[in-house]
């Protein structure tokens, strides 16, 4: 969920040091490599600007990193998220992975703060989430940050111990809180946690109201694996994942594709093997306490949920946005709504399918990358409520590329997948093709922007080269549904970096998700970048919304 944000202003702080301070002000030449034409105003971008720093775990000791089961890589920077204060749009708040494990997980989730639009940055430590933060579980995933709207900010964390016995490890979910634009936070309050065994939180999520400062929303995928011991691993038919525990979205994918080739065989599941119901808790009382959890949808026996997201209309409506695997329906993106900001919600519906072939590929040595298959991003227009998703898809060309829909009445009904990505379509090599990663955020007069990865300038140099990019689309004046209308398309990295260079998780990994936000006229994305063999940093960069944006030529 973004936000448009207010006025108000705070002092600035000491900047913080950029390992690559390369200025870029203008990007003509981003749009005519995309083919676009060029706006009357031309949309602006500053400088790379560097969030993240030296890892702030390279001298602990306390999470006994040698005695863990997989691969470490420290300096990898990783899955970042970033928000923007309502009461000041300078001040922002970015969270990631830091030190990825290869089998899930991170040493930790960090945070930084931003009080002058993004320009410098200060690492700030959530305290007692992972032992490297004085807290007593050894990993941390999917950082997700959240501004209230009177400025205190929520940062949620799922928190896990490994399992050697191949069972789930212990987990819970934990909230922190800031009330000073993340200069610090709070003792993080545990709104769940299970001991080792056959159930996981995961793919967590928060969103705190946009009008009401007293109310936050969480939400994640409750996951109860049977396959796990004391399970039965003897079936012929078990939809059974091998991810290493605490990586869901690995296990989710290797389901979604069992119960795809079980129902192309015209089979179903014998035995329930696995259960992933989408949960919710929320706090009224800004913070103070959290409600205790419930289920809010449960798709039922060998179906789950995963990537579940908050959106808040200016109707004041909660959605809860939710990818569903089921053995009959295939993957799904869907939500459920509630009408008293949480108390109850009502029964599911769905927006689009997604037609998915569970992950890119390096258009060269077709290695795995991990990506946003199977995931989504969900924003919403707050001057008029209309809903918008992005999400990877295959269904345009056989290779996954950014597949757009929206909803102008509250998601009763939605607009037919197109596809935005403006990614060329005239390499010999069809990989080269591959748009990942989308995200989406509304701006200051309804203006959209996307970004995504792709490979468009890679060559046959023994790298894999990968951009990261974003597009326009001005719904005030274009309909955006037509994606001729997507335009003005400006690179945001300034040289291709080789993916083959990036940690494995799964896949060559950045991050199941990337982040995005808009600050007035102003949008911040929040994005990974390989700059060493094995390590990752996260960037940013201002795109300044300036002029009409026109659409693509």
């Amino acid at each position: 969920m973004r936000h448009y944000l207010g006025q108000h202003h705070l002092p600035r702080t000491t900047a913080f040091r950029l390992r690559s301070p390369t200025r870029v002000l203008l990007v003509i030449a981003g749009f005519l490599l995309a083919g676009t034409a060029l706006p009357a105003q031309a949309q602006e971008l500053g400088k790379l600007r560097q969030i993240t720093g030296p890892s702030p775990f390279a001298d602990c000791t306390s999470d006994d990193v040698a005695g863990q089961p997989g691969i470490n890589y420290p300096e990898t920077e990783i899955e970042p998220w970033i928000d923007a204060n309502p009461t000041d749009p300078r001040n922002l708040i970015a969270g990631w992975q830091q030190d990825r494990w290869s089998n899930g997980g991170s040493r930790g989730d960090v945070s930084a703060y931003s009080d002058d639009g993004g320009i410098s940055w200060k690492t700030v430590l959530v305290p007692n989430t992972t032992r490297c933060t004085g807290g007593h579980f050894k990993r941390a995933s999917d950082p997700w940050v959240s501004f209230g709207a009177d400025g205190t900010a929520y940062y949620f964390t799922l928190a896990f111990n490994p399992d050697r016995r191949h069972a789930f490890g212990a987990n819970g979910l934990l909230v922190s809180r800031s009330t000073d634009g993340g200069v610090s936070w709070g003792d993080p309050i545990t709104i769940v946690e299970d001991g080792v065994g056959q159930v996981l939180n995961d793919k967590n999520s928060l969103t705190a109201d946009p009008s009401n400062p007293d109310l936050a929303y969480a939400v994640w995928d409750r996951l109860r694996d049977f396959t796990l011991p004391p399970g039965n691993p003897s079936a012929s038919d078990m939809v059974k994942a091998t991810a290493g525990a605490g990586d869901g979205v690995v296990a989710a994918r290797q389901r979604a594709k069992q119960l795809a080739d079980l129902a192309k065989a015209g089979r179903q599941p014998t035995q329930v093997f696995f259960k992933g119901p989408a949960f919710f808790s929320r706090t009224t009382d800004g913070g103070d306490s959290w409600e205790p959890i419930k289920k809010i949808h449960d798709p039922g026996p060998n179906a789950q949920t995963i990537n579940n997201i908050v959106a808040v209309p200016p109707s004041g409506t909660v959605f809860d946005f939710f990818t569903e695997i089921s053995p009959n329906a295939g993957t799904r993106i869907g939500f459920v709504r509630s009408f008293d900001k949480g108390a109850t919600f009502n029964g599911a519906r769905y927006a689009t399918t997604i037609a998915t072939v569970f992950g890119s590929i390096t258009p060269d040595t077709q290695e795995l990358v991990r990506d946003a298959s199977i995931l989504f991003d969900v924003a919403v227009d707050p001057r008029n409520g209309n809903l918008y998703l992005v999400w990877q898809d295959v269904r345009f060309s056989a290779v996954d590329e950014v597949a757009f829909s929206m909803s102008t009445n509250g998601g009763l009904s939605w607009s037919n997948p197109v596809r935005i990505n403006k990614t060329p379509r005239n390499h010999a090599n069809i990989l080269r093709q591959q748009a990942i990663l989308p995200t989406i955020a509304v701006a200051a007069g309804g203006k959209l922007v996307a970004t995504y990865y792709d490979y468009r300038f890679d060559t046959d140099n023994g790298q894999e080269s990968l951009d990261d990019w974003a597009i326009i689309c001005d719904s005030s004046k274009l309909d955006c549904r037509d994606p001729a209308n997507w335009g003005v398309e400006l690179r945001l990295t300034e040289h291709s970096f080789d993916i083959l260079k990036a940690p494995q998780a799964g896949g060559f990994f950045l991050g199941d998700y990337m982040g995005l936000v808009a600050a007035r006229a102003n949008v911040l994305p929040a994005f990974g970048i390989v700059d060493g063999d094995q390590r990752t940093s996260v960037f940013t960069r201002k795109i300044k919304l300036g002029g009409q944006v026109t659409a693509a030529e």
